[in-house]
């Protein structure tokens, strides 16, 4: 078992840059051409039309909203991102929390 101060878990993870985009009328999924521009980066499309972006280095807003926009593609809201102490377990542990549910289901303690 591992404990430490949150501060210090959220630590290694917060060495990811993680920035999330909602867009709107995106009439054309521009994925393809984002990964091709920018090798880089990370690209996963999230429900209810977010983009979140990944890197190991910082994230330039400006240059992935003007080629969002020549996409056709209206960015509404661009931020960043902060781990959840949920990712911070997940990824000190392994253990996805859906798992940890299941399990204590079983065990007889759903409440």
């Amino acid at each position: 078992m591992r404990t430490d101060t949150v501060e210090n878990l959220i630590q290694p993870i917060q060495e990811k840059h993680v920035m999330q985009f909602a867009v709107l009328n995106s009439q054309t999924d521009p994925h393809a051409r984002l990964v091709a521009a920018f090798p880089h980066l990370t690209f996963q499309r999230v429900a209810g039309g977010q983009l979140r972006v990944e890197s190991d280095e910082p994230i330039h807003v400006g240059p992935l909203v003007r080629f969002l926009e020549e996409q056709g593609v209206e960015v509404m809201e661009a931020r960043r991102i902060r781990p959840s102490l949920e990712e911070v377990f997940v990824r000190i542990t392994g253990v996805e929390v859906e798992a940890m549910k299941k399990e204590k289901e079983k065990a007889g303690g759903g409440s």
